[in-house]
Protein backbone atom coordinates (compact mmCIF):
# COMPACT_ATOMS: atom_id res chain seq x y z
CA UNK A 1 0.00 0.00 0.00
CA UNK A 2 1.27 3.53 -0.71
CA UNK A 3 2.38 5.53 2.30
CA UNK A 4 -0.30 7.87 3.65
CA UNK A 5 0.36 11.61 3.40
CA UNK A 6 1.78 13.23 6.52
CA UNK A 7 0.37 16.44 8.02
CA UNK A 8 2.67 18.02 10.61
CA UNK A 9 1.51 20.39 13.36
CA UNK A 10 4.79 22.05 14.23
CA UNK A 11 4.16 23.87 17.51
CA UNK A 12 1.75 25.20 20.16
CA UNK A 13 -0.85 22.44 19.71
CA UNK A 14 -0.21 19.08 21.33
CA UNK A 15 -2.02 15.76 21.65
CA UNK A 16 -4.84 14.91 21.53
CA UNK A 17 -5.28 16.14 17.97
CA UNK A 18 -9.02 15.50 17.99
CA UNK A 19 -10.03 18.30 15.62
CA UNK A 20 -7.23 17.65 13.16
CA UNK A 21 -7.77 13.88 13.03
CA UNK A 22 -11.53 14.23 12.76
CA UNK A 23 -11.00 16.17 9.53
CA UNK A 24 -7.82 14.61 8.16
CA UNK A 25 -7.70 11.15 9.70
CA UNK A 26 -9.24 9.34 6.73
CA UNK A 27 -6.67 10.66 4.27
CA UNK A 28 -3.50 11.43 6.23
CA UNK A 29 -1.39 10.73 9.25
CA UNK A 30 -1.33 13.72 11.62
CA UNK A 31 1.48 14.33 14.11
CA UNK A 32 2.25 17.13 16.56
CA UNK A 33 5.94 17.91 16.99
CA UNK A 34 5.42 20.37 19.88
CA UNK A 35 8.55 22.23 18.78
CA UNK A 36 9.80 25.27 20.63
CA UNK A 37 12.62 25.87 18.15
CA UNK A 38 12.88 25.42 14.41
CA UNK A 39 15.83 23.05 14.81
CA UNK A 40 13.51 20.45 16.35
CA UNK A 41 11.61 20.04 13.06
CA UNK A 42 14.38 18.34 11.09
CA UNK A 43 13.75 15.04 9.30
CA UNK A 44 10.07 14.64 10.19
CA UNK A 45 9.00 17.88 8.52
CA UNK A 46 10.88 16.98 5.34
CA UNK A 47 8.32 14.22 4.70
CA UNK A 48 5.29 16.44 5.28
CA UNK A 49 2.63 16.81 2.60
CA UNK A 50 1.12 19.72 4.53
CA UNK A 51 2.28 21.77 7.51
CA UNK A 52 0.29 23.64 10.14
CA UNK A 53 2.44 26.21 11.97
CA UNK A 54 1.41 28.43 14.85
CA UNK A 55 3.38 31.28 16.48
CA UNK A 56 5.86 29.60 18.84
CA UNK A 57 8.45 29.01 16.11
CA UNK A 58 9.51 30.31 12.70
CA UNK A 59 9.89 28.54 9.36
CA UNK A 60 12.99 29.95 7.67
CA UNK A 61 14.06 29.61 4.06
CA UNK A 62 16.48 26.84 5.07
CA UNK A 63 13.71 24.69 6.52
CA UNK A 64 11.30 25.41 3.68
CA UNK A 65 13.91 24.47 1.07
CA UNK A 66 14.32 21.08 2.77
CA UNK A 67 10.68 20.18 2.13
CA UNK A 68 10.49 17.36 -0.41
CA UNK A 69 6.74 16.95 -1.02
CA UNK A 70 4.92 19.73 0.81
CA UNK A 71 1.79 20.98 -0.94
CA UNK A 72 0.71 23.64 1.60
CA UNK A 73 1.90 25.56 4.65
CA UNK A 74 -0.92 26.90 6.80
CA UNK A 75 -0.06 29.60 9.31
CA UNK A 76 -2.82 28.93 11.83
CA UNK A 77 -3.46 32.55 12.70
CA UNK A 78 -3.82 35.93 11.04
CA UNK A 79 -0.22 37.13 10.88
CA UNK A 80 2.30 35.11 8.86
CA UNK A 81 5.55 36.99 9.39
CA UNK A 82 7.12 33.94 11.07
CA UNK A 83 7.08 32.00 7.78
CA UNK A 84 9.35 32.90 4.86
CA UNK A 85 6.64 33.32 2.24
CA UNK A 86 9.15 34.23 -0.48
CA UNK A 87 11.06 30.98 -0.01
CA UNK A 88 7.79 29.03 -0.05
CA UNK A 89 6.78 30.70 -3.30
CA UNK A 90 10.15 29.85 -4.85
CA UNK A 91 9.53 26.22 -3.89
CA UNK A 92 6.03 26.33 -5.36
CA UNK A 93 4.41 25.89 -1.96
CA UNK A 94 1.34 28.00 -1.18
CA UNK A 95 1.35 29.77 2.20
CA UNK A 96 -2.11 30.35 3.64
CA UNK A 97 -3.36 31.90 6.86
CA UNK A 98 -6.59 31.72 8.88
CA UNK A 99 -7.66 35.36 8.69
CA UNK A 100 -11.01 35.28 10.47
CA UNK A 101 -10.76 33.01 13.49
CA UNK A 102 -10.16 35.58 16.27
CA UNK A 103 -11.54 38.83 14.88
CA UNK A 104 -14.04 39.40 17.67
CA UNK A 105 -11.74 38.32 20.47
CA UNK A 106 -8.84 40.59 19.49
CA UNK A 107 -11.19 43.53 18.96
CA UNK A 108 -12.79 42.89 22.35
CA UNK A 109 -9.35 42.72 23.95
CA UNK A 110 -8.25 46.00 22.36
CA UNK A 111 -11.36 47.73 23.67
CA UNK A 112 -11.03 46.02 27.03
CA UNK A 113 -7.48 47.31 27.44
CA UNK A 114 -8.60 50.74 26.28
CA UNK A 115 -11.34 50.99 28.90
CA UNK A 116 -9.17 49.57 31.67
CA UNK A 117 -6.60 52.28 30.94
CA UNK A 118 -8.71 55.31 30.02
CA UNK A 119 -11.21 54.84 32.85
CA UNK A 120 -8.44 54.28 35.39
CA UNK A 121 -9.62 50.77 36.25
CA UNK A 122 -6.19 49.17 36.08
CA UNK A 123 -4.51 52.12 37.78
CA UNK A 124 -6.86 52.24 40.77
CA UNK A 125 -6.97 48.48 41.25
CA UNK A 126 -3.17 48.31 41.42
CA UNK A 127 -2.85 51.30 43.73
CA UNK A 128 -5.51 50.26 46.21
CA UNK A 129 -4.47 46.62 46.21
CA UNK A 130 -1.07 47.58 47.59
CA UNK A 131 -2.55 50.30 49.84
CA UNK A 132 -1.04 53.14 47.86
CA UNK A 133 -2.72 56.52 48.27
CA UNK A 134 -6.20 57.44 49.44
CA UNK A 135 -9.34 55.34 48.95
CA UNK A 136 -10.67 57.98 46.61
CA UNK A 137 -11.27 58.75 42.95
CA UNK A 138 -9.00 61.76 43.41
CA UNK A 139 -5.97 59.58 42.66
CA UNK A 140 -7.22 59.51 39.07
CA UNK A 141 -7.59 63.25 38.67
CA UNK A 142 -7.83 64.51 36.01
CA UNK A 143 -9.84 61.85 34.16
CA UNK A 144 -11.73 62.86 31.04
CA UNK A 145 -14.93 61.76 29.34
CA UNK A 146 -14.36 59.39 26.44
CA UNK A 147 -17.21 60.53 24.21
CA UNK A 148 -15.77 62.62 21.41
CA UNK A 149 -12.17 61.62 22.10
CA UNK A 150 -10.24 60.29 19.10
CA UNK A 151 -9.65 56.57 18.86
CA UNK A 152 -6.94 56.25 16.18
CA UNK A 153 -6.38 52.98 14.34
CA UNK A 154 -3.41 51.90 12.23
CA UNK A 155 -4.66 49.17 9.90
CA UNK A 156 -8.31 48.63 8.98
CA UNK A 157 -8.45 44.94 8.13
CA UNK A 158 -10.96 42.61 9.73
CA UNK A 159 -9.80 43.20 13.30
CA UNK A 160 -9.24 46.93 12.85
CA UNK A 161 -12.76 47.26 11.46
CA UNK A 162 -14.30 45.24 14.30
CA UNK A 163 -12.42 47.42 16.80
CA UNK A 164 -13.54 50.61 15.05
CA UNK A 165 -17.20 49.61 15.30
CA UNK A 166 -16.83 48.88 19.01
CA UNK A 167 -15.02 52.15 19.66
CA UNK A 168 -17.66 54.11 17.76
CA UNK A 169 -20.42 52.44 19.81
CA UNK A 170 -18.73 53.70 22.99
CA UNK A 171 -18.77 57.23 21.64
CA UNK A 172 -15.25 57.69 20.38
CA UNK A 173 -14.53 59.64 17.24
CA UNK A 174 -12.82 56.94 15.16
CA UNK A 175 -9.98 57.95 12.85
CA UNK A 176 -7.89 55.47 10.89
CA UNK A 177 -4.89 55.24 8.58
CA UNK A 178 -4.69 52.46 6.02
CA UNK A 179 -3.47 53.38 2.52
CA UNK A 180 -4.55 49.98 1.14
CA UNK A 181 -8.21 50.48 2.02
CA UNK A 182 -10.45 51.57 -0.87
CA UNK A 183 -12.02 55.00 -0.78
CA UNK A 184 -15.53 55.06 0.64
CA UNK A 185 -15.13 52.36 3.28
CA UNK A 186 -14.84 55.10 5.88
CA UNK A 187 -18.22 56.49 4.83
CA UNK A 188 -19.84 53.06 4.94
CA UNK A 189 -18.58 52.52 8.50
CA UNK A 190 -19.28 56.04 9.73
CA UNK A 191 -15.67 56.74 10.63
CA UNK A 192 -12.94 59.09 9.34
CA UNK A 193 -9.81 58.55 7.28
CA UNK A 194 -6.48 60.24 8.04
CA UNK A 195 -4.45 61.24 5.00
CA UNK A 196 -1.16 60.28 6.61
CA UNK A 197 0.23 58.39 9.56
CA UNK A 198 1.43 61.66 11.04
CA UNK A 199 -2.05 63.20 10.84
CA UNK A 200 -3.50 60.13 12.57
CA UNK A 201 -1.06 60.16 15.47
CA UNK A 202 -1.26 63.93 15.97
CA UNK A 203 -4.98 63.55 16.65
CA UNK A 204 -4.90 60.39 18.76
CA UNK A 205 -6.15 60.10 22.32
CA UNK A 206 -5.96 56.30 22.00
CA UNK A 207 -3.64 54.81 19.36
CA UNK A 208 -4.56 51.19 18.58
CA UNK A 209 -2.40 49.03 16.30
CA UNK A 210 -4.04 46.54 13.94
CA UNK A 211 -1.69 46.21 10.96
CA UNK A 212 0.37 43.18 9.90
CA UNK A 213 4.11 43.04 10.50
CA UNK A 214 5.98 43.68 7.25
CA UNK A 215 9.24 45.37 6.35
CA UNK A 216 7.21 48.57 5.91
CA UNK A 217 5.47 48.36 9.29
CA UNK A 218 8.31 47.07 11.47
CA UNK A 219 8.82 49.65 14.25
CA UNK A 220 6.18 51.82 12.61
CA UNK A 221 5.62 53.49 15.98
CA UNK A 222 9.00 54.82 17.06
CA UNK A 223 10.06 57.51 19.53
CA UNK A 224 9.81 60.24 16.91
CA UNK A 225 6.29 59.35 15.80
CA UNK A 226 5.03 58.81 19.34
CA UNK A 227 6.37 62.20 20.39
CA UNK A 228 3.87 63.82 18.00
CA UNK A 229 0.93 62.22 19.80
CA UNK A 230 -0.75 64.60 22.27
CA UNK A 231 0.56 64.15 25.81
CA UNK A 232 -1.63 62.14 28.15
CA UNK A 233 -2.83 59.63 25.56
CA UNK A 234 -2.85 55.84 25.47
CA UNK A 235 -1.27 53.18 23.26
CA UNK A 236 -2.74 49.70 22.66
CA UNK A 237 -1.03 46.95 20.64
CA UNK A 238 -2.88 43.69 20.04
CA UNK A 239 -1.36 43.13 16.57
CA UNK A 240 2.36 42.26 16.34
CA UNK A 241 5.20 42.89 18.76
CA UNK A 242 7.55 44.08 16.05
CA UNK A 243 5.40 47.12 15.29
CA UNK A 244 7.17 48.98 18.10
CA UNK A 245 10.17 48.60 20.35
CA UNK A 246 9.28 48.00 24.04
CA UNK A 247 11.83 50.69 24.91
CA UNK A 248 9.68 53.21 23.01
CA UNK A 249 6.75 52.43 25.30
CA UNK A 250 8.95 52.61 28.39
CA UNK A 251 10.45 55.96 27.36
CA UNK A 252 6.99 57.48 26.86
CA UNK A 253 5.69 56.15 30.18
CA UNK A 254 8.73 57.35 32.12
CA UNK A 255 8.53 60.83 30.58
CA UNK A 256 4.79 61.01 31.28
CA UNK A 257 4.02 61.55 27.60
CA UNK A 258 1.88 58.41 27.61
CA UNK A 259 -0.69 58.05 30.39
CA UNK A 260 -0.85 54.32 29.80
CA UNK A 261 -0.24 51.41 27.44
CA UNK A 262 -1.85 48.04 26.81
CA UNK A 263 0.52 45.49 25.27
CA UNK A 264 -0.59 42.01 24.23
CA UNK A 265 2.36 41.24 21.95
CA UNK A 266 6.13 41.65 22.22
CA UNK A 267 8.95 41.27 19.67
CA UNK A 268 10.24 38.21 21.56
CA UNK A 269 7.82 35.94 23.39
CA UNK A 270 8.25 35.02 26.16
CA UNK A 271 10.27 38.21 26.76
CA UNK A 272 13.93 38.12 27.70
CA UNK A 273 14.71 38.37 31.41
CA UNK A 274 16.48 41.69 30.84
CA UNK A 275 13.66 43.34 28.87
CA UNK A 276 13.54 46.82 30.45
CA UNK A 277 9.79 47.27 29.93
CA UNK A 278 9.05 43.98 31.69
CA UNK A 279 11.36 44.92 34.57
CA UNK A 280 9.64 48.30 34.98
CA UNK A 281 6.15 46.76 34.73
CA UNK A 282 7.00 44.35 37.55
CA UNK A 283 8.45 47.09 39.78
CA UNK A 284 5.82 48.59 42.16
CA UNK A 285 7.86 51.78 42.47
CA UNK A 286 7.94 52.40 38.71
CA UNK A 287 5.09 54.28 36.96
CA UNK A 288 4.77 51.41 34.46
CA UNK A 289 3.47 49.21 37.26
CA UNK A 290 0.21 51.15 37.40
CA UNK A 291 0.06 52.44 33.85
CA UNK A 292 0.99 49.46 31.66
CA UNK A 293 -1.02 46.30 31.03
CA UNK A 294 0.91 43.37 29.56
CA UNK A 295 -0.70 40.12 28.42
CA UNK A 296 1.03 36.99 27.03
CA UNK A 297 -0.17 37.17 23.40
CA UNK A 298 -3.62 36.08 24.55
CA UNK A 299 -5.95 38.57 22.85
CA UNK A 300 -6.86 35.98 20.22
CA UNK A 301 -7.86 33.33 22.72
CA UNK A 302 -11.22 31.82 23.52
CA UNK A 303 -12.14 28.14 23.34
CA UNK A 304 -14.38 28.67 20.33
CA UNK A 305 -11.76 30.71 18.46
CA UNK A 306 -9.02 28.17 19.11
CA UNK A 307 -11.27 25.40 17.81
CA UNK A 308 -12.10 27.48 14.73
CA UNK A 309 -8.42 28.08 14.02
CA UNK A 310 -7.59 24.38 14.21
CA UNK A 311 -10.60 23.30 12.17
CA UNK A 312 -10.09 25.84 9.38
CA UNK A 313 -6.38 25.08 9.17
CA UNK A 314 -7.12 21.35 8.91
CA UNK A 315 -9.82 21.88 6.30
CA UNK A 316 -7.37 23.80 4.12
CA UNK A 317 -4.88 20.95 4.35
CA UNK A 318 -7.64 18.53 3.35
CA UNK A 319 -8.37 20.60 0.26
CA UNK A 320 -4.88 20.25 -1.15
CA UNK A 321 -4.62 16.57 -0.26
CA UNK A 322 -7.78 16.06 -2.30
CA UNK A 323 -6.28 17.94 -5.23
CA UNK A 324 -8.28 21.13 -4.68
CA UNK A 325 -6.97 24.70 -4.50
CA UNK A 326 -6.29 26.08 -1.00
CA UNK A 327 -8.01 29.21 0.26
CA UNK A 328 -6.56 32.33 1.93
CA UNK A 329 -3.21 32.05 0.13
CA UNK A 330 -1.00 35.00 1.09
CA UNK A 331 2.19 34.41 -0.95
Amino acid sequence: MPERPLVVVTDFISEPLDYERHILGDVAEVVALEATDESQLAEVIERASAIMVYHAISLSAKTIRSLKQCQLIVRCGVGYDNVDGQAAREMGIPLANVPDYGTEEVADSAIGMTLALTRGIHFMNNRLQREQGEWSYSQLSPLHRLRGKTFAIIGMGRIGTATALRARAIGFRVLFYDPSLPQGVDKALGIERANSLEELVQNAYVLSLHCPLTEQTRNIVDDKLLSTMPAGGYLVNTARGGLLNPQTVLNAIESGHLAGAGIDVLPIEPPEADNPLIAAWRNPSHPAYDRVIINPHSAFYCEQGLEEMRVKGSENCLRVLRGEDPVNVVN
